[in-house]
């Protein structure tokens, strides 16, 4: 399995290749088209990101100690936004989510080249990942008690 940082790395050398912003919106909008189909069971209120213009959905479920993310949009670039952060953080201990420093976002430009409805967005949903981390280590710990 591969770390945070490597998956951060691969996405940083894809976003690479493009010269132009519209062409790294394009490879947004493809993968959110990749992405997984959600469980229209998971598509509830609770699990429906606040502060998102679009509507998105994000359920997280533990498995063996990782956290594993599945997500959906009804908007195709904050789609691909959602599944570059299930790339990056399913799969993975909630320690290493909850100490991640995410500078991938920086580095490929993301957060400056989104509308200020979107950059909350990407907030609110970095945010809600990290509750589940948080959940999920606390439940962890309590277990190991």
């Amino acid at each position: 399995m591969k770390t945070i940082a490597e998956i951060e790395r691969e996405i940083v050398d894809e976003f690479a290749i493009f010269d132009e912003w519209v062409d790294k919106y394009a490879y947004l909008i493809e993968i959110g088209s990749g992405l997984e189909g959600m469980d229209e069971a998971h598509k509830t209120e609770e699990n429906l990101i606040k502060g998102c213009q679009s509507r998105v959905w994000f359920h997280a479920e533990m498995k063996d100690g990782r956290l594993y993310f599945t997500a959906d949009s009804d908007a195709l670039i904050t789609k691909g936004i959602a599944g570059l952060l299930t790339r990056v953080f399913s799969g993975q201990v909630p320690g290493d989510i909850l100490s991640a420093d995410l500078k991938f976002i920086d580095e490929i430009g993301l957060e400056q080249h989104l509308s200020p409805t979107r950059s909350n967005g990407l907030l609110s949903m970095i945010k809600q990942i990290r509750m589940y981390a948080l959940a999920a280590d606390a439940s962890l710990k309590s277990e190991m008690k």
